[in-house]
């Protein structure tokens, strides 16, 4: 296991874990430790009579610590952790001991058993699952014709009064969205009710949403002409939920994944965490949801960005497939060398075959050779070899860790992003990827 300080410090679920781990990983505060090719573990002295027994499941990135806390993982995960990257030669391989091998047994059998679970799965009422599809695919289609009056009406009218009304126009058509069983689509209308309307560009903004809201809502009509794959990812736009137990069934693909960075949103204690991956072998991009409710331990543990994997994922279905679920992991040796596109040419003829196949995809991750930051007029653009340039998001939070780093030259960089505005989400700086 290669792990970064930076890497674990990621991991960690807050600021006070971060800052807690920072001080336990020294060697004074560890009675035992060691390693063996599926766990790391150690033993923690804290202000009880005995000292903390912290693991770690390196192999999917589990922790399990004796301590009262309910963080995942506890500030004793996080030290160790922090104490392995500073420290790895101090921690000898060993036989596991009792406390660990029992852990690791059990979780084995259950992941077993999960899966037999699975496969042993009770025969699904097929009449009864009928009506239910069909009575969520009449509520369905009576709140989008509703929808696409209401956009029809909006663009008669006129859109210019929207900065005085946008954001409650748009909250109110959410909810009705979510009356209709079509949540996905209430969670575009919250985007639009969070556009700055007195800003300049506000219309573009707003009406390549609008122009999303009404191709899925007509699309959704017309579901029998289209491909089994559109099929899919209109009901994806449109809020229906694909069973990740049924995909876990299905074969998926072996590589190694560079994970290229992580975005993190939390909206009513509902956190959603973006993982971007890289398939350094098939050179596939990937993106990997993980949900989780505040002060909640997560159902998976995600690598950290900048750390590599090797997994096997399942894309779900989609005629440009991008987001996955991881099937199986382990950690895997960091791997520096950079791949992907020359320039912006490449990056705009993968853009326009992904395009042809699902025209309403949303954020794409590309890793492009050699990219500067320039500044024209107040706004910072993104120039390849050949001298073009790609806008660089108004709100990117990185801007002067990445000068920092590229000190005006070029650097391999990985960004997401569509059409012409891109962010960064990491570099390749002296053969190490940074994460920013």
């Amino acid at each position: 296991m290669d792990l970064t300080e930076e890497q674990v410090l990621a991991m960690a679920p807050d600021e006070s874990s971060r800052k807690a781990g920072k001080e336990l990983a020294k060697p004074a505060r560890w009675v035992s430790t060691g390693f063996s090719e599926a766990a790391l573990w150690g033993e923690c002295q804290g202000s009880g009579s005995k000292p903390y027994q912290t693991q770690v499941d390196t192999g999917t990135m589990a922790f399990r610590c004796s301590c009262p806390s309910r963080k995942f993982p506890c500030k004793h995960g996080v030290g160790l952790l922090l104490y392995y990257a500073r420290e790895k030669a101090s921690f000898v391989q060993q036989e596991q001991p009792a406390w660990v091998t029992d852990w690791i047994s059990k979780r084995t059998e259950k992941a077993e058993k999960k899966t037999q679970q699975a496969t042993e799965a009770k025969p699904v009422d097929e009449a009864a699952q009928t009506k239910r599809q069909d009575a969520r695919h009449r509520k369905v289609s009576d709140g989008l014709e509703e929808l696409i009056r209401w956009a029809k009406d909006l663009v008669r009218n006129g859109i210019i009064g929207l900065p005085d009304k946008g954001a409650d126009m748009c909250e109110n058509m959410a909810r009705r969205m979510v009356d209709a069983q079509a949540s996905g689509l209430a969670a575009v209308l919250r985007e639009m009710a969070e556009i700055s309307y007195y800003s300049d560009g506000w219309q573009h903004t707003f009406m390549d949403q609008l122009l999303r809201l009404y191709l899925t809502a007509k699309a959704y009509g017309h579901l029998d002409k289209l491909a089994p794959s559109l099929q899919q990812d209109i009901r994806t736009l449109v809020g229906y939920s694909q069973s990740q137990e049924e995909l876990k069934t299905q074969s998926g693909i072996t590589d190694t994944w560079l994970v290229l960075g992580k975005q993190t949103t939390e909206e009513d204690r509902l956190i959603t965490e973006r993982y971007w991956l890289y398939g350094l072998t098939t050179r596939r991009p990937a993106l990997v949801l993980q949900f989780t409710i505040r002060h909640q331990p997560q159902a998976q543990l995600m690598p950290a960005p900048g750390s590599c994997i090797r997994a096997e994922l399942v894309y779900y279905p989609s005629a440009a497939p991008m987001r996955a679920l991881i099937k199986t992991q382990q950690a895997a040796p960091a791997d520096r060398q950079f791949r992907g596109y020359a320039g912006w040419t490449d990056v705009m003829a993968a853009q326009t075959q992904v395009g042809s196949q699902w025209p309403l995809y949303n954020d794409q991750v590309y890793t492009i050779a050699a990219l500067t930051l320039v500044q024209h007029n107040g706004q910072w653009w993104l120039r390849d070899d050949q001298q073009q340039e790609m806008q660089l998001r108004p709100d990117f939070r990185s801007l002067w860790k990445l000068l920092a780093l590229s000190g005006g030259q070029p650097l391999p960089m990985a960004v997401i992003g569509r059409e012409t505005t891109y962010e960064p989400i990491g570099v390749w700086y002296q053969q190490e990827y940074k994460v920013l």
